[in-house]
């Protein structure tokens, strides 16, 4: 996070800078009330234990008082008192506005996409977001906000398993959303999708066109898969039917799946051919490296930052 903080500082302009040190020092203040508020009770918690045996019991009726209706007679309904809608806290004003304040420091000064997912992932850090939290951010969000809120979900807290965020990565994958999707399969589905979602990720991908290189743990998780290996051949036999190109990272993440768990290189030998594939099926040749071949949207630090065109 310092590494990402430094870096999104100098690509922003003096007004976007203030602007994020108010957001940030908002969202510290937040994390470190609510931090307070959890460890001690609130105004109608129930209370058990010693306490609850020490408050006092209800007055018996006096003369004159109406008795209490008797059991199984219906008491008059008491109408339940308004709730107003919760207002949100200021750090998630902050939050939603940054496309308009996180702008270019050079000339002319250019509203800055990927800079706002910056910040945004900083902020949500900062106020150490929980499940609720980011859930709520992620339904009522623009695409934007939504890829901010992936982003940021390994570095948040979310329950003591972790997993509250599964929901939103799940939701991420059945759009067509190719940033969204990109997003999704970032460390925080490395560690808590399981097999059948990933590898389903992993065709996502494929599909949307998105690369796999976003895809966080793929050789760790795709190594010695023979499921993921059948899922891709018969997907590559489903496009060469179809007259459709094999989509050019198929081959790449099916090279993975021929390795042994304990094998750390991918030899570019002959082609490869998924497991159930018949003699006449279509043969895939993996590529000659199967490393990184640019930036990663997978890093744990949050959004890269590139060019881009997108309003956030």
């Amino acid at each position: 996070m310092a590494r990402l903080d430094k870096a999104l500082r100098d690509r922003l302009g003096g007004g976007a800078r203030a602007w994020l040190d108010e957001a940030l020092a908002e969202a510290t203040a937040h994390a470190a009330a609510s931090g307070a508020t959890a460890r001690r009770p609130a105004p109608g918690d129930t209370i058990t234990g010693p306490r609850a045996a020490a408050t006092p019991a209800a007055p018996a009726p006096g003369p004159g008082t109406p008795a209490a209706p008797a059991s199984g007679a219906t008491a008059p309904a008491t109408p339940a008192p308004a709730r107003d809608t919760p207002t949100p806290a200021v750090w998630e004003m902050r939050f939603a506005s940054a496309g308009r304040h996180c702008v270019r420091g050079e000339p002319p000064h250019h509203a800055d996409p990927e800079a706002a997912e910056a910040a945004r992932v900083l902020i949500l850090c900062a106020a150490r977001a929980d499940g609720p939290t980011v859930t709520r951010l992620y339904e009522h969000g623009t695409a934007a906000e939504r890829r901010a809120v992936l982003s940021a979900l390994p570095q948040l807290p979310l329950g003591t398993d972790g997993r509250a965020g599964v929901p939103l990565i799940e939701d991420a994958l059945r759009t067509n959303d190719t940033r969204l999707v990109a997003a999704a399969v970032g460390p925080y589905a490395a560690r808590h999708l399981d097999a059948h979602a990933w590898r389903h990720a992993v065709l996502k991908c494929l599909f949307t066109g998105v690369s796999v290189d976003a895809v966080a743990g793929l050789a760790e998780r795709s190594r010695g898969d023979a499921e993921l290996a059948r899922m891709l051949g018969d997907y590559a036999r489903e496009r060469t039917s179809a007259g459709r190109p094999v989509p050019d990272d198929l081959p790449r993440v099916l090279a993975l799946t021929q390795m042994s768990p304990l094998s750390a290189d991918v030899s570019a030998g002959p082609s490869v051919r998924s497991p159930s594939s018949s003699a006449t099926g279509p043969s895939v040749r993996p590529s000659a490296s199967c490393s990184s071949t640019g930036p990663s949207a997978s890093s744990s630090t949050g959004p890269s930052f590139g060019p881009s065109s997108e309003e956030a």
